[in-house]
């Protein structure tokens, strides 16, 4: 497996990078993300990992550009940009996963594995439509419909929004969420699953009486449908 490393801190780029090969994968490292992304774009790469506070161009910036590019390629960000915010504004820009600083190089390389694990989402995703009630998902266009008029998702919603779907009518809890959609461990010191859902209830749910996220307190959501009074 091929990775690259994208870090300006080189002192913690040549740790990542040693303990990698130690592993047994392929690195290359840039230490700004112009490096990165002129690399990313011109070479095949397993998996990406970027800082967010680069040189020349920032990890978010990089980011959105490789996931219009190569969707499929996933990306961890190292961050000490640790709130909530933060990591919702990661993902919004195309991040699978997204580990605040300072880390155990164990938990990375679990992340990692994870990742590549992950089947490749461009074969699964051919000529598959998504249908509950009024609500359509096109996996291969990627284009959300409800009562024909199309909704605008960010990558991550889009993701959730499918696993819901997949999962309709029964109760998924925020650690499924966090194992399914991102990859990791649900972290009760944060609550960007629920900011997550809080956008999809607006895009999906504001202007219609029957309504198909709901909270089950203490449990998790729910995607079904129920027309309220």
């Amino acid at each position: 497996m091929n990775i690259l490393i994208i870090e300006d801190d080189s002192r913690l780029a040549e740790l990542i990078r040693r303990g990698l090969e130690e592993q047994g994968y392929m690195v290359t490292i840039a230490f700004d993300g112009q490096m990165g992304q002129k690399l990313a774009m011109n070479n095949a790469y397993d998996l990406v990992i970027t800082d967010i506070i680069l040189p020349k161009i920032n990890g978010l910036d990089f980011c959105k550009e490789l996931r219009r590019a190569k969707p499929h390629i996933p990306i961890i960000m190292l961050t000490a940009l640790g709130t909530t915010d933060d990591k919702v504004e990661g993902f919004d820009a195309g991040a699978d996963d997204y580990l605040v600083k300072p880390f155990d190089f164990r938990e990375l390389h679990v992340r990692i594995r994870a990742l590549l694990k992950r089947p490749n989402s461009s074969t699964q995703m051919q000529g598959f439509l998504l249908k509950y009630a009024d609500l359509e998902m096109n996996l291969q266009t990627r284009i959300v419909t409800r009562g024909n008029k199309e909704i605008v998702l960010t990558p991550k919603e889009f993701k959730l929004l499918e696993y819901m779907l997949q999962n309709s009518e029964r109760v998924v809890s925020r650690s499924e969420i966090a194992e399914k959609v991102w990859d990791t461990k649900f972290d009760t010191g944060t609550n960007f699953i629920d900011v997550y859902i809080n956008y999809l209830r607006k895009k999906l749910d504001k202007n219609s009486s029957v309504k198909l996220i709901h909270t089950k307190p203490g449990i998790g959501f729910i995607f079904k449908e129920e027309k309220q009074s």
